[in-house]
């Protein structure tokens, strides 16, 4: 497996690029914005990008979407409950004072159990709402690419519409924490963790 993260846009999203290296097919998680820089980094792999998967549907992960979309043809994916947002997003990123294009809609939405395939890699799609209504997270060989469910010590906000802390702590508790100590946690903001680590010091999962 071929993986590169980069941290995009003014709100520094991690955005996480995964390839196949057997087929050079690759997905592209929270392209928050920096476009052609993703398509640089995906030529330097000599990647073909297949889809492009938004963990939410929050401006500052999704905004690359219209141009990566434009360049490749790639399936845009989301959870149906988030799907809406994506023709929205020039208006909530104005509200931080940021301009984003809207992005293309959904190709495909996803629900809890769906998987989402390309050359040998396979996620299996975790439905983990909380910080957005349709949040998703996609495990796959010992890790996790949760968005922005949960952080390195912290956990999503849950003040933004749609949010909710219950809920989120039920996802994170019930959803993540059930994937076992040593599943490596890649998060949409900061540094990586394990699920084992989060057990131990999230002041949020005591």
């Amino acid at each position: 497996m071929i993986l590169k993260a980069l941290e995009v846009g003014p709100i520094m999203a991690n955005c996480y690029i995964i390839g196949c290296e057997k087929t050079k097919t690759a997905a592209v998680i929270d392209p928050g914005d920096e476009a052609d820089r993703i398509l640089m980094q995906l030529a330097e792999e000599k990647l073909t990008l297949k889809y492009i998967i938004n963990t939410h549907g929050h401006f500052d992960h999704v905004g690359g979407n219209h141009g990566l979309k434009e360049a490749s043809g790639a399936d845009v994916i989301i959870h149906q409950a988030d799907a809406a947002m994506l023709a929205d997003l020039g208006r909530t990123a104005g509200a931080f004072g940021l301009s984003v294009k809207d992005s293309p809609p959904a190709d495909r939405t996803v629900d809890e159990g769906d998987t989402i395939s390309f050359g040998d890699i396979t996620f299996k799609v975790l439905h983990t709402p909380g910080h957005s209504p349709g949040g998703i997270s996609l495990h796959t060989n010992g890790m996790v690419f949760v968005g922005d469910t949960l952080f390195a010590g912290s956990i999503g906000r849950t003040d933004l519409p749609g949010g909710d802390f219950q809920t989120l702590i039920a996802s994170i508790k019930t959803k993540l924490l059930a994937l076992g100590d040593d599943v490596k946690v890649y998060t949409g903001h900061g540094p990586a963790t394990t699920i084992g680590q989060e057990k131990r010091v999230n002041p949020f999962l005591k």
